[in-house]
């Protein structure tokens, strides 16, 4: 077999195994070991080349970018696990409940801090949809309506800084993280707006689907304005601070990372449930996501480097840049690929396995500077969409395990259509117009 073939065949041997449902990063490492052998005993390269596995290892450990992933996935974790979270969506839903549609509103803002907060698709999601469904159907919101809402809103996660995907993305593009979060700004607060818009010509339209809350249960709490005040402030100083360090240039994401995390501790001791378990559980969590991530780079990094040494990268870069239509033609391939993909594996799997091969195809195809910031964020964008995406969405899954049995599977999928298209037309209009993320730059 001459090394032309064994590249593609190392490839399509990697996507068999993940579809065959073992884990993503013993998938990358098994083949790596095993096309290494049949690579040096083909004579396409030596031990010596494997020599450099570990320098690449080392490399990932002492990588101070991905140092910031464990900070916000133990800053987002806190919130959750203190049910600070819980108090946000309660008080919101209070706040918005005179207008129609209300609760559905207040489910998209505490989406859009809790994403800025945690980062973290799975965590937000979990939490608003064992918080706000119970709420939504007790006061007659649609099922569909209300689990669409959900689902939707726990996926800003994705794309709102300081978003662990684009940390991730930051790192494996070779580009500032800071610049990625700041690109993502705006599409990401525009996003969290076009929901918002949707639901209220809904609610304007077919107002029993989305009703107002009660007027005696919004007469029940008093001194809402203090209540609103006292929730809301401590979280949103907190995201500003780390976000405000970062765009401001004090503070690296890594060190904001860390301020969030104490600033996180903090929050939930003065609302006295920083209590041991509490503790205990962040730090469970955020070792068991972090391992995963640190498994799955070790894997890829093997991966890349016999995928290299069979001349691999050289055959995708050669196909990605000889696609019909030039560099639109690369980017609706690129796209098409991640959206796909995002259907049966994760965002952390699509970047450790794809952007590496992407990235080379791109800088060929002239895409460098701010315009990989705007590619990192088109690419953020489509793997949200991914997330939404029946029947596979990561999302829908998440909402699916806290989801009663009484509501179908189906009112889920039902839900987050609207959302989806939502999503599409807002990807369209970034990869159309670049400056929507390059402007801030």
């Amino acid at each position: 077999m001459t090394v032309d073939l064994l590249g593609p065949l190392m490839f399509a041997v990697v996507f068999l195994l993940i579809f065959l449902g073992y884990p993503v990063a013993f998938s990358l490492g098994g083949a790596a070991l095993t096309f290494a052998v049949i690579g040096t005993q083909g004579g396409y390269f030596d031990w010596d080349y494997m020599a450099l596995f570990p320098e690449r290892v080392f490399g990932v450990m002492s990588n101070q970018v991905l140092l910031a992933v464990p900070f916000f996935i133990f800053m987002g974790t806190m919130l959750e696990r203190s049910r600070l979270a819980e108090d946000l969506l309660r008080t919101i839903g209070l706040l918005f409940g005179p207008v129609r549609g209300g609760l559905a509103f207040a489910v998209v803002f505490v989406g859009a801090l809790l994403a800025a907060a945690t980062g973290v698709v799975g965590a937000s999601v979990v939490a608003m949809g064992l918080i706000s469904l119970p709420i939504m159907r007790r006061y007659g919101y649609s099922a569909p309506l209300a689990t669409g809402t959900i689902a939707a809103s726990g996926t800003l996660g994705q794309i709102i800084p300081p978003s662990i995907v684009l940390v991730v993305l930051g790192d494996q593009l070779g580009v500032s993280v800071g610049k990625l979060f700041l690109g993502a700004l705006t599409p990401g607060i525009g996003l969290a707006l076009l929901f918002a818009v949707y639901l209220a010509v809904l609610a304007r339209f077919r107002p029993k689907l989305a009703p107002a809350l009660p007027r005696e249960e919004r007469e029940a709490v008093k001194n809402l304005g203090r209540q609103v005040l006292l929730v809301l402030l401590p979280p949103l100083f907190l995201i500003l601070v780390v976000l405000g360090s970062i765009f401001a240039g004090v503070a690296t994401p890594t060190e904001a990372g860390a301020l969030g995390a104490v600033g996180a501790m903090l929050l939930a001791k003065l609302h006295g449930r920083l209590s041991r378990l509490t503790l205990d559980e962040t730090m469970h969590e955020t070792l068991r996501l972090t391992c995963m991530v640190v498994f799955l780079l070790i894997g890829s990094t093997a991966f890349a480097l016999v995928f290299r040494g069979l001349n691999g990268d050289l055959w995708i870069e050669t196909l990605l840049t000889n696609l019909p239509g030039g560099l639109v033609g690369f980017l609706v391939v690129a796209n098409l690929a991640i959206f796909v993909l995002g259907f049966f594996i994760d965002f952390f799997e699509i970047a450790f396995i794809l952007l590496p091969l992407l990235t080379p195809a791109a800088r060929a195809l002239g895409i460098d500077g701010d315009d990989m910031i705007w590619f990192g964020v088109m690419i953020a964008m489509n793997l949200q969409t991914s997330f939404l995406t029946p029947p596979f969405g990561f999302s829908l899954f998440y909402l699916r395990g806290v989801t009663p049995k009484e509501i179908p599977t189906t009112a889920i999928y039902r839900g987050v259509v609207p959302f989806i298209v939502i999503q599409l037309g807002a990807l369209a209009v970034v990869a159309a117009f670049p400056e929507v993320v390059t402007y801030l730059l």
